[in-house]
């Protein structure tokens, strides 16, 4: 091992985040010296330490890893310190909590050689033995996380959140991966996806950690910072579908109620009706331009990939057709509250129905809404435009 540390480069790093390890550490690194003489690659070990206070980087040192200190703590921030520090073209990481098999890494290895850039453990093709897995995780934290995963970016990977993973160190460095805490685990996988790296699956093992205290995993805390980024880099799902069901049903309501009362089994519908459905569109349109504004937002920012639409949108669009189109429909509102008010006027300025004149009221209000929302949205995106002719 020292002389492969003295050398600049290797092959492989397999890491291992540590914080307060040293009940497990020295069997992980034993094992993942085993995998590496099976190998017969260059091949270094590297801990990278989150401010352990039991040891871990005394018992590190002496079986012959190399160390990296990570002063910002969480799981993110010390994975993205230990693949800066790598030396390996080819990373192999996992916890260092005796739970993961180190020393049978080679498919990992071979799949990376083979041209894939990201390579994913499945526990659940693999086997996950008795207590290795929390049964709160196995049949619903990590299934359904997955499952949303695959739907929102079409990635078919079947465990999303496995810790034992090897990846190319140049193409993830290129990620520009950001989070500190455990959805890192989820940025890795969904920004490589969007960069459009080749990812494959390995069946891998999962037994019970040896650490005989509880783990560093929040279930709650931590299921819902990754749904959260998960939700953040799709504004179609967060924003674009959401809304465009709430336009769709605001609209459908709207118009079925703006002709008069309707009545369904005994119940009847009327302009209290026809108020909350033209509020539903008003928001399912407002929804509507926040995911076209985010997706645009996030390919002016590189989060996010371009698309044809964001492309015309970013390149194309004119600030003064929105403005146009926004002038018209605030023209027509006016129009139709100008009607209501002179409808007043032939009756004298005497008590009118409700029923009747609200019918033109709510929508005359709900399109200058909307008309101004369009104004809005077309000055933002004319600021993207300027943001993006920089980059």
């Amino acid at each position: 091992m020292s002389e492969l540390l003295s050398s600049d480069m290797c092959e492989l790093t397999i890491l291992m985040p540590c914080l307060n390890e040293a009940a497990t550490l020295a069997t992980c690194i034993e094992k993942a010296k085993e995998s590496i003489s099976l190998l017969g690659v260059d091949g270094e070990i590297l801990v990278a330490d989150n401010g352990s206070t039991d040891g871990s980087q005394a018992i590190a040192h002496e079986m012959g890893a190399r160390v990296v200190n990570i002063d910002e703590r969480g799981y993110g921030a010390a994975l993205q310190g230990g693949i800066a520090a790598a030396r390996g073209t080819y990373v192999i990481m996992a916890d260092a909590d005796d739970s993961y098999a180190f020393d049978q890494l080679s498919e990992f290895y071979h799949q990376l050689k083979n041209g894939n850039e990201l390579v994913m453990g499945n526990r659940f093709l693999g086997g996950i033995e008795e207590g290795a897995m929390p049964l709160l995780h196995r049949y619903l934290g990590n299934p359904v996380l997955s499952f949303i995963g695959r739907l929102f970016f079409k990635i078919p990977i079947g465990d999303f959140h496995c810790g034992l993973r090897g990846f190319s160190r140049e193409k993830i460095l290129a990620l520009n991966l950001q989070t500190s805490g455990m959805e890192f685990a989820s940025e890795m996988v969904i920004k490589s996806a969007l960069a459009g790296a080749k990812i494959c699956e390995v069946p891998t093992t999962l037994k019970p950690d040896g650490r005989g205290r509880p783990p560093h995993l929040r279930t709650w805390r931590d299921g819902w910072r990754h749904l959260r980024f998960m939700l953040l880099l799709s504004p179609r799902w967060l924003f674009f579908y959401p809304g465009l069901f709430m336009a769709f049903l605001g609209g459908i309501g709207s118009i079925w109620l703006l002709p008069g009362l309707r009545v369904i089994g005994g119940f009847g519908f009327d302009i209290h009706s026809l108020l909350y459905f033209s509020a539903i569109w008003i928001v399912g349109m407002q929804m509507l331009f926040l995911g076209v504004l985010a997706r645009c937002a996030g390919v002016c920012f590189r989060i996010l990939p371009s698309s044809g639409v964001t492309d015309w949108l970013l390149k194309k669009f004119r600030l003064e057709f929105g403005l146009f189109v926004a002038i018209v429909l605030l023209l027509v509102a006016l129009l139709m509250a100008v009607k209501s008010i002179l409808g007043w006027e032939v009756a004298g300025f005497s008590s009118l129905d409700p029923r009747q004149t609200m019918r033109e009221v709510i929508p005359a209000a709900a399109l200058g809404i909307f008309s101004m929302d369009l104004v809005a949205m077309s000055f933002w995106l004319t600021f993207l435009q300027f943001s993006s002719t920089r980059k």
